[in-house]
């Protein structure tokens, strides 16, 4: 069978050195939608070097790595990309990431987790540089009709939405280019560009890639009720509920729960607000 959890949880963790500058920060932020207006002040934060900050979700990409489409190809491990989505994702941050710098990356899976009809895998990485660990990130990959082996189901919770209306709401347009600039980040998945691909896979037209939404989300969370402050998110964790489509609009609800954390919940407005990122929470530094 394509995948072999025993032989997938017992292989050795794969290492490698990282790097990545100014440059590939601004990609990265452009690619989330970034520098709209282009000379707003607090825009350029993302955008120009000289006040450059990086957005914790820049973890998902930095050293340019293959994201998603790297992490499923290790041993135990022969999975078509059509049959591949990303479930899941959180990161973990030990301080802010600098704006340029070099680390090095740790991957394993984590775990393999057995749905029935479809296997879930969880991809950790770790980076750490000579000051120490900078984050953790665990992905999770629900790979269709890779399930039935008789593993573990792995856990199942869901995070109920408060029950009442959000402290505060954005709506952040998908531009139609958007996957495209978002994959030079290092995500080449056809899945995002090729319509033909994307049609094997069920789609009748490419997707934006979900991590492309999550760091959209994170950057509305950080600039609606963090006042920009990027050093203020320590953990962000969401699950992908559904899929966008370049050119839609994302609905953001934010609640503050408290100092310490913000629940968010996003939606596609023009698919009467279809789900698109749920079980979603940032918990934050709290501040003296």
């Amino acid at each position: 069978m394509p995948i072999d959890a025993a032989k997938a949880l017992a292989a050795e963790p794969r290492s490698a050195e990282i790097s990545w500058d100014s440059k590939d920060v601004q990609l990265y932020h452009l690619g989330i939608g970034a520098g709209i207006p282009a000379t707003d002040p607090d825009e350029l934060r993302y955008t120009l070097e000289s006040r450059l900050h990086v957005l914790p979700s820049f973890a998902t990409v930095a050293g340019g790595g293959k994201g998603v489409v790297g992490g499923i190809a290790g041993p135990g491990l022969d999975i078509d990309l059509a049959s591949v989505l990303h479930g899941g994702q959180t990161v973990v941050l030990h301080r802010p990431i600098p704006v340029s710098g070099s680390a090095t990356s740790t991957s394993q899976v984590a775990a393999v987790y057995d749905k029935g009809k479809a296997a879930v895998l969880v991809l950790r990485t770790e980076a750490a540089d000579a000051d120490g660990p900078l984050w953790t990130s665990d992905a999770q990959i629900f790979v269709r009709g890779e399930g039935g082996f008789g593993g573990e189901r792995g856990p199942s919770a869901r995070l109920e939405l408060p029950a009442r209306e959000p402290d505060k709401t954005v709506d952040k347009a998908v531009r139609e280019d958007q996957a495209l600039l978002y994959r030079l980040s290092g995500d080449f998945n056809p899945l995002h560009a090729d319509p033909e691909f994307a049609a094997r896979a069920g789609f009748d037209r490419p997707i934006l890639h979900g991590l492309c939404s999550y760091g959209m989300t994170l950057k509305a969370v950080v600039d609606t009720l963090l006042g920009g402050d990027v050093a203020r998110v320590r953990s962000y964790t969401t699950r992908f509920a559904g899929v966008v489509f370049p050119g839609e609009t994302l609905r953001i609800r934010m609640w503050q729960q408290d100092v310490s954390k913000v629940q968010v919940s996003v939606t596609a407005v023009e698919r009467d607000d279809a789900p698109v990122l749920a079980d979603t929470l940032v918990t934050l530094v709290e501040t003296s």
